[in-house]
């Protein structure tokens, strides 16, 4: 089975990182190789550039890959949204000259005129001054497009944005929201029906898990008999806690999953319940 992944950008890391923590690694560091074999004798990764994944997995080349909602839409490609991953967030934004003294796409009539707007979201532009009814000439470019105002070959941008700092620091100011993106796993068309689905739903099985187990932690604690009833009641857990009598003793031990940012207030509520013992492990995975 062939998963297209990013060979570069804001991408290409986090994607690599979320792989390995699925149990599925390259075998290849290798700038240059664009095919790429795995651990899993099952699994090859190709290499390609973000905003042709879509494409890729739409014609069959990969059946599944990762890529960013803002791609996926700009392609036009019909491929599944799958899997909603916890990384590339960020904004594709209408950005104008600070010096415009404007805050909103509704104030541009003071500007008058055509204003040219560069921007590597061809399409997603397009939509977008239809949508608002502006007046505007797209120029399509492929890279450094917050300079394209400074050097007199655009009056506005239409960019990604993780923060805006980047835009601010070369004088534009986001004025409105185009659309919000993030990484996906995405998936061909009726990819359940496909001769490799079997591969395909262990690694889509094996990332959920990566995901499911991020901020979570295990906790193990002792507990006297008599206070247990009193620390069931305050543990939350997945399903329920689980409870093992020790072999010596009148104690029990106590095993439950919480979310790390409930851990402080869960372990002191443990603690006054009667637990003692509290032992806490990081999760690598929680495959339901």
């Amino acid at each position: 089975m062939r998963l297209a992944i990013p060979n570069k950008g804001r991408l290409q890391q986090p994607t690599v990182e979320l792989l390995n923590a699925a149990g599925i690694k390259l075998l290849s560091t290798d700038e240059r190789a664009l095919i790429i074999q795995t651990n899993w004798s099952e699994v090859e990764v190709v290499m390609a550039r973000p905003e042709d994944i879509p494409y890729l997995v739409e014609s069959g080349g990969a059946l599944l890959g990762v890529t960013g909602y803002d791609y996926v839409i700009e392609s036009g490609a019909d491929v599944e949204l799958v899997l909603p991953l916890d990384f590339g967030k960020a904004k594709i934004v209408f950005a104008v000259p600070r010096s415009w003294g404007i805050a909103s796409v509704e104030e541009l009539s003071r500007i008058g005129g055509e204003i040219r707007i560069a921007t590597k979201y061809y399409n997603i532009a397009g939509n977008y001054i239809r949508r608002k009814g502006l007046r505007a000439k797209l120029i399509k470019v492929s890279g450094a497009t917050e300079v394209m105002p400074y050097l007199g070959a655009a009056d506005a941008v239409i960019d990604v944005a993780s923060t805006g700092t980047t835009l601010r620091i070369h004088g534009l100011e986001p004025i409105d929201v185009v659309i919000e993106t993030r990484a996906f796993v995405i998936a061909k068309k009726s990819w359940e029906k496909d001769a490799e689905a079997n591969i395909a739903n262990i690694v889509l099985t094996m990332i959920r898990g990566v995901i499911e187990g991020k901020n979570k932690k295990m906790l193990f604690m002792n507990v006297p008999e008599d206070k247990l009833q009193d620390v069931l009641t305050i543990l939350p857990a997945m399903l329920a806690p689980a409870v093992t009598k020790l072999s010596s003793g009148n104690a029990w031990e106590v095993l439950t999953v919480v979310d790390e940012d409930s851990l402080p207030k869960i372990v002191a509520k443990a603690l006054e319940a009667g637990a003692r013992d509290i032992v806490v492990v990081d999760i690598e995975k929680v495959i339901k």
